[in-house]
């Protein structure tokens, strides 16, 4: 035995046999090569946020073309606040994020939301003017519309095509 294991032919026969069990390993994993992107329906989460607070809801009237909505929740922001998210991957599979909530001051709430408090420009969009804002060292874009009951905030790091995209399908239900 001592002789089958020492030198030379050990060693190539120790490399064989690492070698073989990984290309058994290799050969009966299952392997995918379409992207899998789970989707999440946001209807049930849209409708509790509803019924919790004491504004109309904005949500998308229905998802962009090649979006995959994939994250929902509500949290509580400052002050006991409610805040709604809605995560896609867009079509050109960057993130995009949808949050609202009427968390007092606005500012602050949005400001938070788009990790930034500088505004870039504005953007009309559905007749509303919108805030844009940027952070670079993120890649991070946002849009912030405060409005008198709620704010609206479209982030991430989609362009700005597609988050005005989201923000076109955004009604108050």
């Amino acid at each position: 035995m001592r002789r089958f294991t020492e030198g030379f032919w050990g060693y190539a026969v120790a490399l064989f046999v690492c070698v073989a069990a990984a290309a058994l390993f290799l050969l009966v994993t299952p392997q995918s090569r379409e992207e899998h992107i789970p989707k999440l329906d946001y209807s049930i989460t849209v409708a509790n946020f509803g019924h919790s607070v004491p504004y109309k809801v904005w949500a998308p009237v229905k998802d962009p073309a090649g979006w995959v909505p994939n994250s929902n929740r509500i949290a509580k922001g400052a002050n006991g606040a409610q805040v709604l998210s809605l995560g896609y991957a867009t079509a050109k599979r960057q993130h995009a994020m949808f949050i609202q909530s009427d968390e007092k001051p606005a500012a602050d709430f949005a400001n938070r939301m788009a990790n930034s408090d500088k505004s870039v420009g504005t953007a009309q969009i559905n007749g509303a003017t919108w805030d844009k804002r940027f952070r670079e060292d993120k890649n991070q874009r946002s849009l912030v519309l405060a409005r008198p009951d709620v704010t609206l905030v479209i982030t991430g790091t989609a362009d700005w095509p597609e988050l005005t995209e989201l923000a076109t399908t955004l009604q108050p239900r």
